[in-house]
């Protein structure tokens, strides 16, 4: 695929087509500069086309005369601006990477090189607000799909020379296009190292979201809870920039990874720096009991019902006695099959078209929820319990992949044991989550292992003064 630029025009005409297999997007243009026969090569729909006219054809068309190629392109190096990015080609894998960026790349008769012009046009969904980590007090922008945006969202929040941003480019079939970003006076070396090496073993045939790259960043231990995290909001991923985390951008996505991630900074949001710190350290206590909820609530109350019915007082225990009466299946179905019920309510709210939303609504709240219980199939408290559950793991979206599993596992759990085996259940989650780790730095850090200085971001929140006097970097969690 590589090999060295054919000198003759027409033999490198015959085989670049050769290698597209006559594609009809590849558009070779040839003409006569400067006295000297060239082509003019770029892909439709990647470029253009006005910038391309005004930049690149008039100002070669009116060259003057030369006496060979090579002066050619000196003087259009030399004298011409053309484009701010004119990267040099001297085979064919570069030149088609280029094409396929966007570039439109100059060959002339009897040299051995091109020049690529930055030329890029293709269309692109504009910066929209994020649709998965809402704020009311930040900003309202999220990363778009194109990488070279995304990067310039970064540049214009950092405004700082340490602020690195590596290009490069992954997948065999698909060259996708990644970007490393970190502070190189903030990222400890060592990490950095690790992830490029971690980067280099990708062996895959194509890239097409950040699902391809995390298990190659990841441990490849079973691990619950991601130890990588992922952000669409340019501000959020800034701070863990600036705590020396390393990001890596994938062209196409509107998603970054953030390295190490940290299973406290799932409750933490860009609004918790925007209001008061009592309030903040509420909300995020509100959050930490959500979750709480989320995994455990359901699993509690078939607990209880089932095996521990001495832990209600007389008045609870009768009424929930009277409700489970009349419902015909066990109570661990009637919550298993709740919470079934949602999760295919949930996806089908997800995939279907947004016109058909409503229905999904309807059918869902009016015709499950209602008939259901009045039908007597499923318990009132029971249902109860479950959305409160349901809604409560919404509180934590970052988490809702492990929590939903979660919460089926301690429900089975508590169907089988009761409380003891919820219990057991407990202590194996809480040892998977401690002993989950990537690169030497803990999952549960500040908790396990316990590090002061970080409290005042995790059981609290301290005032931006005292954060910013403790200068923070990640580096304090590394074992």
């Amino acid at each position: 695929m590589k090999g060295e630029l054919i000198p003759e025009l027409k033999r490198n005409i015959e085989e670049i087509k050769r290698r597209t297999g006559g594609s009809s997007d590849v558009l070779i243009n040839e003409f006569v500069a400067g006295g000297v026969h060239c082509a003019l090569i770029c892909c439709e729909g990647m470029v253009s086309t006005s910038v391309i006219t005004e930049l690149i054809f008039e100002p070669i068309t009116s060259i003057p005369q030369k006496k060979s190629s090579h002066e050619l392109f000196h003087y259009i190096s030399e004298e011409l601006l053309l484009s701010t990015d004119r990267p040099e080609v001297t085979d064919y894998e570069s030149l088609f990477r280029l094409l396929y960026s966007g570039f439109a790349v100059l060959t002339a008769e009897g040299i051995g090189f091109a020049l690529g012009f930055g030329v890029q046009g293709y269309a692109s969904r504009g910066i929209q607000e994020p649709s998965g980590e809402g704020n009311v007090m930040g900003a309202h922008e999220g990363f778009a799909e194109t990488i070279r945006t995304s990067m310039s969202q970064i540049r214009r929040r950092l405004k700082s020379p340490e602020l690195v941003m590596e290009l490069t480019q992954k997948g065999e079939k698909s060259r996708t296009d990644l970007c490393l970003c970190y502070m190189k006076d903030r990222v400890p070396k060592e990490l950095l190292r690790r992830i490029r090496s971690s980067l280099d073993g990708i062996k895959l045939e194509a890239i097409l979201t950040t699902g391809y790259i995390r298990p190659f960043v990841e441990s490849s231990r079973f691990e619950l809870f991601s130890s990588t995290g992922t952000t669409e909001r340019p501000d959020v991923l800034c701070s863990k920039l600036i705590e020396g985390r390393v990001g890596i951008l994938v062209d196409g996505v509107p998603f970054a990874v953030v390295i190490p991630r940290l299973f406290c900074e799932s409750f933490q949001t860009l609004d918790d720096y925007a209001y008061k710190p009592y309030y903040a350290t509420f909300i995020r206590w509100i959050k930490y009991l959500a979750f709480l909820l989320a995994v455990l609530l359901p699993a509690v109350y078939t607990a209880i019902v089932m095996h521990h019915p001495e832990l209600l007082n007389s008045t609870l225990l009768m009424i929930l006695v009277e409700s489970e009466r009349q419902a015909p299946l066990s109570i661990i179905t009637e919550a298993v099959g709740v919470l079934l019920m949602y999760e295919v309510i949930r996806e089908a709210g997800i995939r279907l078209p947004k016109p058909m939303g409503g229905a999904v609504s309807i059918v869902s709240g009016l015709i499950i929820g209602d008939a259901a219980v009045k039908s007597g199939l499923i318990s009132t408290p029971l249902l109860t319990v479950t959305a409160l559950a349901v809604m409560s793991g919404l509180c934590v979206p970052e988490l809702n992949p492990p929590v939903t599993i979660l919460r089926f596992a301690f429900l089975a759990a508590g169907g089988a044991l009761g409380l003891f085996g919820i219990s057991l259940l407990a202590c194996a989650v809480l040892v998977n989550i401690c002993a989950t780790e990537d690169y030497g730095f803990p999952y549960t850090a500040p908790l396990s292992p316990f590090i002061r200085s970080g409290m005042g971001d995790t059981a609290i929140r301290s005032s931006i003064e005292k954060m910013q006097e403790r200068g923070f970097t990640v580096e304090e969690y590394h074992e």
